[in-house]
């Protein structure tokens, strides 16, 4: 079992940064790759960023790449999604997911996720 539990959220003006952290205890932590997911209402669950299991490959959806980073500190068991250049277009709730094995973009395959928090971009 991973618990995850993410924060970092909040309003920002467009164009502005936040950083989103999600802590993980519970099993080794390391053992798993790391993901950030966002929902608005009425749509899906959608792909934010991903990192693998060893933290040397991360993964971006085209619509944050270059805005936005993902990392890992395997000391405190936390990821967190670095947010640049914010858009309201961004504005969402942001989850947290991990996979036992592998970083991929879809959903359906993270085992484990936070609760969210809620980002807002104002324009």
């Amino acid at each position: 079992q991973v618990q995850l539990v993410e924060s970092g959220g909040g309003l920002v003006q467009a164009g502005g940064s936040l950083t989103l952290s999600c802590a993980a205890s519970g099993r080794t932590y390391s053992s798993y790759a790391m993901a950030w997911f966002r929902q608005t209402p009425g749509k899906e669950r959608e792909f934010v960023a991903a990192i693998s299991r060893s933290g040397s490959n991360t993964y971006y959806a085209d619509s944050v790449k270059g805005r936005f980073t993902i990392s890992s500190d395997n000391a405190k068991n936390t990821v967190y999604l670095q947010m640049n250049s914010l858009k309201p277009e961004d504005t969402a709730v942001y989850y947290c997911a991990a996979d036992r094995y592998f970083a991929t973009v879809a959903a359906i395959d993270y085992d484990y996720w936070g609760q969210g928090t809620q980002v807002t971009v104002s324009s």
